[in-house]
């Protein structure tokens, strides 16, 4: 299937490549200052509870993505977020790849295995309120909106969350 991505872990040799990623002006426009996402995926790869995976499309790496408990965010969470719930992020580095729905997926992927991996009551993602494309893609990926919230490195963003699915009976 042409239009699928997958996650495989990542792996020592990817950090330099995700830093390389984190410096593309398109990547910028996701995930905000370079040092704030140097920081947040030095903090993923140091955590044991994070998921640190990379995006590849037939077999290709054409970006990154995260999730690890909103606690270790540090700073105060917006009261929409709850104990226990996992922060997810991810960019797709490569621009022919970009604006057709695979980050959408891999965000998709990734919260999908937050929810079969760990206890996580819920998955969040925090968007600028200047980034509508990526809220728009995060909406298509199950994730809704809850608050505006006054982010410390970015500003005025949206705080979406995606509940973990009622168990079938």
């Amino acid at each position: 299937m042409p239009d699928t991505v997958e996650l495989r872990p990542m792996r020592p040799a990817d950090h330099g490549l995700v830093r390389t990623w984190l410096r593309d002006p398109g990547v910028k426009r996701w995930w905000g200052s370079i040092a704030a996402a140097e920081a947040a995926v030095a903090m993923a790869l140091d955590s044991e509870a994070a998921i640190c995976r990379i995006i590849a499309r037939s077999g290709e790496a054409i970006g990154y993505a995260q999730a690890m408990d909103a606690s270790g965010l540090g700073a105060p969470l917006p009261s929409s977020i709850a104990a226990g719930t996992y922060d997810c992020d991810v960019f797709i580095a490569v621009e022919q790849h970009r604006g057709k729905g695979f980050g959408q997926r891999a965000l998709a992927l990734i919260s999908d295995e937050v929810f079969a991996t760990t206890l996580a009551v819920a998955c969040s993602i925090l968007v600028s309120i200047r980034n509508e494309t990526a809220a728009r893609a995060y909406e298509k990926a199950g994730f809704g909106w809850r608050e505006i919230w006054n982010d410390p490195v970015d500003g005025p963003s949206w705080v979406m969350l995606r509940e973990r699915p009622a168990q079938k009976r």
